[in-house]
């Protein structure tokens, strides 16, 4: 009885799938939340595991420089994954564009946000967008700014947060009325007000993806990244609020 129970407990073995690998992604922030639903859509889906990371790209771009291990790099902007590439930390030919973002003007309050006249009355004390140093949305907040000529007059009410995540943070806890956020962040959300900035206001957020050197040889890197050109990555992409590049 026992030399039977041994056998079918090494059949068993057996009969699991192999181990499964992991691989670590350096999200940027506006995408958290699809990145999330992907990740877990990626897990269900296959045998290996992403282990995600949230921040602004440009803060990314920097540790992974100085050799921090992510194997896979979802920027914000499609300057940095290219750069990456040239500058040896990612595999050439991996950059493509995995979303193309939408810059929102949002408020926690209904009716507070109802279009572009509401920065030109600018009834309210505080404005927050990310550090346009380190985040593409927050560049885009002051070129929409700017192009609306309200930038100079706003520009002693804008808060930074350090990523777009801190900037949706600072609306939603009320420390700034409104603010610059992606719509990423917004689209599955109910109340509030919010007002989609058309795209002639500043240039296209093309959000590319590489493959980082350090996951050139993981199973797990090579497969997420894959996973994420599907059409059921696609599709939660897109449910999101983002568009593709089709």
């Amino acid at each position: 009885m026992r030399r039977l129970a041994i056998l079918l407990a090494a059949c068993a073995a057996l009969a699991r799938p192999a181990l499964a690998e992991t691989t670590n992604v350096a999200v940027a922030a506006n995408f958290t939340d699809a990145a999330t639903e992907i990740a877990a859509a990626f897990a269900e889906a296959g045998e290996h595991e992403a282990i995600l990371s949230f921040g602004a790209t440009g803060q990314f771009y920097t540790q992974i420089t100085q050799g921090a291990p992510f194997e896979v790099f979802l920027a914000a902007d499609d300057e940095r994954p290219t750069l990456a590439v040239e500058e040896g930390h990612g595999v050439e030919g991996t950059v493509f564009t995995y979303a193309i973002g939408q810059l929102v003007l949002y408020s926690a309050e209904a009716g507070k946000v109802t279009g572009p006249q509401t920065l030109e009355e600018g009834d309210f004390q505080q404005i927050a967008i990310a550090n346009p140093e380190t985040a593409p949305y927050g560049a885009a907040a002051i070129e929409a700014m700017t192009r609306l000529g309200v930038y100079e007059e706003l520009q002693p009410r804008i808060v930074q947060g350090q990523s777009i995540a801190q900037a949706y943070q600072f609306v939603e806890t009320g420390n700034a009325e409104l603010g610059f956020v992606a719509l990423g962040q917004v689209s599955q959300t109910e109340g509030g007000s919010r007002w989609i900035v058309p795209q002639d206001l500043y240039e296209p957020i093309r959000q590319d993806a590489v493959l980082l050197t350090r996951g050139e040889e993981n199973p797990a890197a090579l497969a997420f990244v894959e996973f994420l050109k599907g059409e059921e990555a696609a599709a939660i992409i897109e449910k999101y609020g983002y568009a593709l590049d089709r």
